[in-house]
């Protein structure tokens, strides 16, 4: 599974590479308007604008999956620490599947089915 990981990163980095080699075209970038009807003007690569906004896009969901992966973790804890409780509670009770525990009356057959 690990050599399928790394096979589709490459071919992704190919790509990304590719795309940004290709579109080196410098293209005007208006940023924030100015109170004289102008702009604040950046000239950047097309390929540097395309990654630079495909990141600013991943980060929301990027930030996302790694809450919901906190609370899951956070819930996977809680877990196994109250069956670490539940387990340690009845460490010291009697349980019915070793003979020594059972009550006596279980163990010993009567002596009136046994004689028919």
């Amino acid at each position: 599974m690990q050599i399928i990981r790394t096979i589709t990163w490459i071919v992704v980095t190919a790509v990304l590479v590719a795309f940004i080699a290709m579109n080196w075209n410098r293209a005007p970038v208006n940023f924030w308007p100015l109170d004289n009807g102008n702009y604040i003007h950046f000239d950047w690569p097309v390929g540097l604008v395309a990654l630079l906004f495909f990141g600013l896009g991943m980060l929301p969901v990027w930030a996302y999956l790694r809450a919901v992966r906190w609370r899951l973790n956070r819930r996977i804890a809680a877990l196994e620490n109250s069956l670490r409780a539940t387990s340690a509670q009845t460490v010291g009770a009697p349980s019915m599947a070793s003979p020594e525990a059972a009550p006596a009356t279980l163990l010993e057959t009567p002596t009136d089915l046994t004689k028919s």
